[in-house]
């Protein structure tokens, strides 16, 4: 949702709203990252503001309780809702919610108002009935429970986040910041979302589908593993490598290297390289005065068409925007 600009400013005004046994990451990801967006003169785009039922007091996970200034009267007043996930209580043990609570999210959600969730906050959402035949993510852990309780929602566990336009689901713990941060872009621009992570210290973009980084067995020994073949294969980025390659330093086939791989990384052995090559490309791009056609040789993407396209569409924005904003000479 996009604040018109007029000749004062009017900050985009964001509700949190916290229940018992709120995962206290979760509460603080909103307010720090969306505090951090502004504008080049340093004027703040959103307010974050924290609310609870009754405004009374609640129990967070990190052993602290949260005393907010608002009760839920500050969902009537805000531009967009955000729900951090919780770790108890009815709606992640029977799918149930507070009727005052559950009233209140339809409400808001019917006015417009851009509802979000981050991580088991999904299980607010779908038990007052606002990710009903929707696509949705949470963490992964609870995604049985998840599907048990709420079967007509159609869940995707293995995302960062989906963006649904009106309603928002984000994964666990950091995959609330890249919701926040994409939010951020959709709203002002990669410009200002960049700054924005740039100032909390973490990578400015994640794509909303890149799997979830779930636990995985750890290979039985070093031989079984692709680490190796990763490391070898990041001194060469500026050279062409080809799955057949990367097999044959692991001395494996090419079917056993790509399940290896993709068990360890959570990748296909292309999508690894390439997420490698733009990440190579980034930092070039922030150290270095090399042009964009020297930048594209030795991030091994090829031409340099090839480098613009699959940098824009990883990154958000084109390799000559991005040096601006974080170039340091």
């Amino acid at each position: 949702m996009r604040n018109n600009r007029a000749m004062t400013l009017v900050p985009h005004r964001i509700a949190v709203l916290a229940l018992d046994d709120v995962v206290g990451l979760d509460l603080g990801t909103g307010a720090q990252v969306f505090g951090c967006a502004r504008t080049e003169d340093l004027t703040p785009l959103y307010t974050a503001e924290t609310c609870t039922p009754g405004g009374r007091p609640v129990r967070s996970t990190a052993g602290f309780q949260v005393l907010p200034d608002h009760g839920l009267e500050l969902l009537e007043q805000a531009d967009t809702v955000i729900i951090p996930g919780v770790h108890s209580g009815p709606a992640m043990t029977d799918g149930t919610l507070d009727p005052e609570v559950a009233a209140a999210l339809r409400s808001a959600h019917e006015r417009g108002v851009r509802i979000m969730s981050i991580c088991t906050g999904a299980f607010v959402l779908a038990a007052a009935g606002l990710l009903e035949g929707r696509p949705a993510t949470t963490h992964w852990a609870y995604a049985d429970r998840f599907r048990r309780l709420h079967p007509g929602v159609d869940l995707d566990p293995d995302v960062l986040f989906i963006d649904t336009g009106s309603v928002l689901t984000s994964a666990g713990v950091a995959a609330g910041i890249d919701l926040c941060l994409h939010v951020i872009r959709t709203d002002h621009g990669s410009g200002v979302a960049n700054r924005a992570a740039r100032r909390c210290v973490v990578p400015p973009w994640r794509d909303g589908g890149q799997a979830q980084f779930i636990e995985r067995p750890v290979p039985r020994s070093a031989e079984a593993g692709t680490a190796a073949t990763r490391e070898w294969a990041r001194c060469r980025l500026h050279e062409p490598v080809a799955l057949r390659d990367l097999a044959a330093h692991a001395r494996m086939s090419v079917r056993t290297f790509t399940r290896h791989f993709r068990s360890e990384t959570g990748l296909s052995p292309a999508q690894w390289l390439l997420q490698q090559r733009t990440d190579h490309a980034r930092l070039l791009l922030e150290t270095t005065d090399l042009t964009v056609e020297q930048i594209a040789r030795h991030s091994g993407f090829g031409t340099t068409a090839a480098f613009r396209q699959h940098f824009h569409h990883r990154v958000g924005v084109a390799p000559t925007a991005y040096r601006r904003t974080f170039h340091r000479p």
